[in-house]
């Protein structure tokens, strides 16, 4: 009788180990084929043009999803469906210019960064009393839906700016050209690329605060995933593509890739 209850005991936890690893996700390294989140909308980072993607990010993704000896798909993720494709799984990884931040990690993990660069203000071509940060205080800015750099202007930086939102920086940028902002401010690189189309003119501030950490948002857990994206933006950047990518889509910006070092990582757990 008591062998018989060892048996049976033995045979639950067996059931129950089973069940619970059943219920975890795999990780991207058991996949063949994985799905990536990129941006649509940001030219010369991510941009969709005809049924293609093209920018910095684009490359990037393609980089890392070879190093991990992976095919890969392209979805498009614009600034608020970032952190609801990682969580729903859709994409794999999000190489969509996703700021790292506490708030984002309670959530999503984090690989890389793969590109440290700074919040900047975008301005009109005539604009001379926005030279810095603090000038946004009484000023009209945009916000995009599902970004921050608005908010941190306004909460990090304590400056009384109004900040009126837009679905997307095309909406912004419209909306900058017709004077109903005064400015946009995100990531330099994003403010650079969609100067660098518009071709009116638009400039930077080159006001550069506020430090952004661009990660690859991934699903939490997958620590093994994650510090296999990190070998391959280490490799990345020691074997030059880093610096030949961001000359290659930057290049006449006005934005400094003199330096260009591998990024200090969040880390993965």
């Amino acid at each position: 009788m008591k062998r018989l209850m060892t048996v049976v005991l033995a045979a639950a936890v067996a059931l129950a180990a089973a069940g619970c690893g059943a219920g975890t996700p795999e990780s991207l390294l058991a996949k063949d084929e994985i799905v990536i989140g990129v941006r649509p909308d940001l030219p010369s980072v991510g941009f969709r043009k005809g049924g293609t993607f093209e920018g910095f990010d684009v490359d990037v993704a393609a980089y890392i999803a070879k190093r991990l000896g992976k095919k890969h798909r392209l979805i498009p993720v614009l600034a608020s469906d970032r952190e609801d494709a990682v969580l729903s799984g859709e994409a794999d990884l999000v190489v969509a210019t996703y700021t790292i931040s506490e708030d984002r990690k309670q959530k999503v993990l984090f690989a890389g960064p793969y590109h440290i660069s700074y919040q900047d203000i975008l301005i009109r071509p005539d604009e001379s009393r926005i030279k810095g940060v603090g000038d946004l205080a009484g000023r009209r800015i945009c916000e995009v839906q599902g970004a921050n750099a608005a908010q941190r202007v306004v909460e990090e930086r304590g400056v009384a700016a109004e900040v009126k939102p837009f679905p997307d920086y095309q909406a912004c940028m419209q909306a900058l050209k017709r004077n109903e902002v005064d400015a946009i401010t995100t990531n330099d690189v994003i403010l650079a690329g969609l100067a660098k189309q518009d071709g009116g003119g638009l400039r930077l501030a080159n006001a550069q605060f506020n430090e952004q950490r661009t990660g690859i948002g991934m699903r939490q857990g997958d620590v093994a995933g994650c510090e296999e994206v990190n070998r391959a933006i280490t490799d990345m950047y020691q074997d030059g593509t880093a610096a030949k990518l961001l000359r290659t889509w930057f290049d006449g910006t006005g934005l400094d890739f003199g330096t260009v070092a591998v990024p200090q990582f969040e880390g993965c757990s």
